[in-house]
């Protein structure tokens, strides 16, 4: 027991006066304590001047050694599930801020259509009078790999006149109450003149399409923000929702279903801008918000 509590004092010590991890090492050198008790007894043994030495444990003893086995124990089931690991992590994590790799591919004449599947991250959809579809922002994480700003989250694929563009699901790490998550900040720029289909997936999105020279369509979306111009030509047609935000009172709303006792009432709402020539169609929608812009 004095060797053992030695070797603490020395570790501790040591960890004050030399910045070294303590929680690193005493994670990880922990068993030499159980070493350090079981060789006494052997030297004890071995060196005793008796004939047949005894070793005797008083009731202190008996409970000392059984905390520190079970201690022991339960150290090793904590290691090897990774809760300790987690803890630690857990305890040291802070955010880090990647940007996200740019992406950007030429239109040709043969494409027509571009498809997003968002993979469930919040986007933001800006159209744009460039002949490009691109994509830039930031990726938020507090996983510390070093390697997080080097991955690509995004890929761009032609097929016939459609471009795909497929956005993977962030990486989370769970471990009982101990949560590390990577969260999306991105701007998707789609040239005005190209069909859009957007499978959001459940996620929140924000479409700004400006002068819309085409048709839109949103679906799945958890909460869908549509910023449009005074000046716009476009008819905003939203399927199945069952809140609305924003300038509310533009909206014309049409009923479509009754409440059941597991969900919301959903309806239909309509909203245009100048002659409506280019539709912006939202389906199965939980929230849709308008808001004008002069």
């Amino acid at each position: 027991m004095g060797a053992a509590l030695l070797l603490l004092g020395i570790y501790l010590l040591l960890s004050q006066l030399m910045g070294f991890n303590i929680e690193h090492i005493m994670i990880s050198w922990w068993p030499i304590i159980l070493v350090i008790l079981g060789l006494e007894i052997l030297l004890f043994l071995l060196f005793s001047r008796k004939e047949k030495p005894f070793l005797k444990y008083d009731f202190i003893s008996i409970f000392f050694v059984g905390v520190l086995g079970m201690s022991g124990i339960g150290f090793a089931l904590l290691s090897s599930s990774g809760v300790l690991q987690s803890v630690n992590a857990y305890m040291n994590s802070e955010e880090h801020t990647y940007d996200l790799q740019g992406m950007e591919t030429a239109i040709g004449e043969n494409i027509k259509r571009v498809v997003v599947d968002t993979g469930g991250n919040p986007i933001s959809v800006e159209g744009t009078d460039l002949n490009e579809v691109s994509m830039f922002g930031t990726v938020h994480s507090t996983l510390a790999d070093a390697e997080m700003s080097k991955k690509e989250y995004v890929s761009m694929i032609e097929k016939g006149d459609t471009l795909y563009i497929n956005i993977k699901k962030m990486p989370e790490y769970t471990n009982g109450p101990f949560n590390h998550y990577t969260s999306m900040d991105a701007t998707l720029l789609v040239p005005v003149g190209l069909q859009l289909e957007v499978d959001a997936k459940g996620s929140a999105i924000t479409v700004k399409p400006r002068s819309l020279k085409s048709d839109w369509t949103v679906d799945g979306s958890s909460d869908l923000s549509v910023i449009l111009e005074e000046a716009s030509d476009v008819s905003l047609l939203a399927e199945g929702v069952q809140e609305l935000g924003g300038d509310e009172k533009d909206w014309t709303i049409t009923d479509r279903e009754e409440a059941d006792s597991y969900s919301e009432p959903a309806f239909d709402a309509s909203f245009k801008t100048g002659e409506g020539s280019h539709s912006l169609q939202i389906v199965n929608g939980y929230r849709v918000s308008l808001h004008m812009m002069k």
